[in-house]
């Protein structure tokens, strides 16, 4: 739906592009697989062909208005959110869940929105904190494989059948909850309509209790990054990463970069990330 929500665009950023390193799959020749240990205990480890590679990061202030989950498969908005203290969990879970739940009906027209869980990520200390750190590789929380299964692992059996039998979608919302703009590991996203079914490698991601499944970018020159330059607290990116629906933007590809306009001391990254699935009549 619309960024009607939207306020005056910021002012854009030298040229309107920066240019960074992204780390993608270089190829196929070793299986990508990520393991993650328990929040607060470790880094995650991956196996796989990865490559650094340097790409031109577009602005996309100046164009947020036209950008659609349906195109590019991300969207900016403004939202105002009621939350205190995003690190305190049980007001995150009791207040921040429900306003993610309307914003997503909100901006998708879905029927039905179950925001299914939170992820906090800080730039500084993040294993001694006990959160994680931005991911900073190429990639897309969702499979072919992994959407539907994520609907039978969360819903009752029966309804989660009848639910897959409709359109529905995964998205991510995501936003700083810092004070200050976001300087340090901003997030960027591939328009989608540059996304080639080659460019996305299924991945197992390795918990110790399950294992998910996830998909790894592979490199593509074609590839158009944008990013929304000093994201402030009050604004939120919608990140499709399933559609059911194959008439349109079905995946995203995203990751962190080291921003080389970042100021040496720029507050450390704080952001977090909502999980929704949302169903259609």
């Amino acid at each position: 739906m619309a960024n009607d929500t939207l306020t005056a665009t910021r002012p854009q950023t030298g040229m309107g592009w920066v240019e960074a390193s992204m780390n993608y799959l270089a190829d196929l020749k070793v299986t990508p697989r990520t393991y993650n240990p328990p929040r607060g205990t470790g880094r995650p480890r991956r196996e796989g062909n990865y490559a650094n590679f340097t790409v031109k990061i577009h602005d996309a202030r100046p164009e947020a208005r036209t950008l659609t989950l349906d195109r590019q498969a991300f969207a900016l908005t403004r939202h105002d959110t009621k939350i205190r203290d995003f690190f305190d969990e049980a007001e995150v879970k009791a207040v921040y869940h429900p306003e993610m739940e309307a914003l997503v009906k909100h901006e998708t027209g879905a029927s039905k929105v179950v925001v299914f869980d939170h992820t906090i990520r800080v730039a500084n200390a993040p294993v001694e904190s006990g959160y994680r750190a931005p991911v900073q590789a190429v990639h897309n929380d969702y499979t072919e494989k992994s959407g539907p299964q994520r609907v039978r692992d969360l819903l009752p059996p029966d309804e989660a059948e009848a639910r897959l039998r409709r359109r529905f979608a995964e998205y991510n919302v995501w936003r700083s909850i810092a004070p200050e703009p976001v300087q340090m590991w901003p997030l960027a996203l591939v328009d989608a309509q540059t996304i080639a079914p080659a460019d996305l490698a299924a991945c197992d991601l390795v918990y110790a209790d399950r294992t998910g499944e996830i998909y790894q970018g592979v490199y593509n020159p074609a590839h158009r990054w944008c990013y929304f330059p000093a994201m402030e607290r009050h604004e939120a990116v919608l990140i499709k990463c399933y559609d059911s629906a194959t008439d349109r933007a079905r995946f995203s590809l995203h990751s962190a970069f080291a921003d080389p306009t970042t100021p040496a001391d720029a507050a450390p990254r704080q952001s977090i990330e909502a999980r929704a699935l949302a169903f259609f009549d």
